[in-house]
């Protein structure tokens, strides 16, 4: 089990958003705050914004190809590749908030469960 500042990390969740000085944003509870709802939603704008740029960069090299003339310029690639570079720091970030958050949730222990009712005989009923 990791340990965050003294804190065991089951309990905590990185953030997808840094602190001062690019240190990491981390918060303490169940998931079903409203810190954690607003996580949740950038991680999924993140995302969103990663598919987008996946799908600008493949029409971008796909144009350099087909246009012998014209391929991508040196600048556009450059800004596609700092772009790239963010939005996968970005999404390495969230796999390992969501990567640890299921792990520690895979090391507790299972809720017990009631053992099942046994069927129980009625002596008015039996013959």
């Amino acid at each position: 089990m990791r340990f965050v500042g003294g804190r065991d990390a089951s309990t905590m969740r990185l953030l997808p958003w840094t602190g001062t000085g690019g240190k990491p944003c981390y918060v303490v509870g169940d998931g079903t705050g409203y810190v954690s709802r607003k996580a949740d939603e950038v991680e999924d704008i993140q995302l969103d914004m990663a598919d987008e740029l996946l799908g600008h960069a493949a029409d971008l090299l796909a144009e350099a190809e087909a246009e012998a003339e014209a391929p991508a310029t040196a600048p556009q690639l450059h800004f596609l590749a700092g772009r790239l570079r963010e939005s996968l720091e970005q999404v390495r970030r969230i796999a390992e908030s969501r990567g640890s958050r299921l792990e520690a949730a895979l090391a507790q222990p299972a809720p017990s469960q009631p053992p099942l009712a046994q069927p129980q005989s009625n002596s008015e009923t039996s013959p």
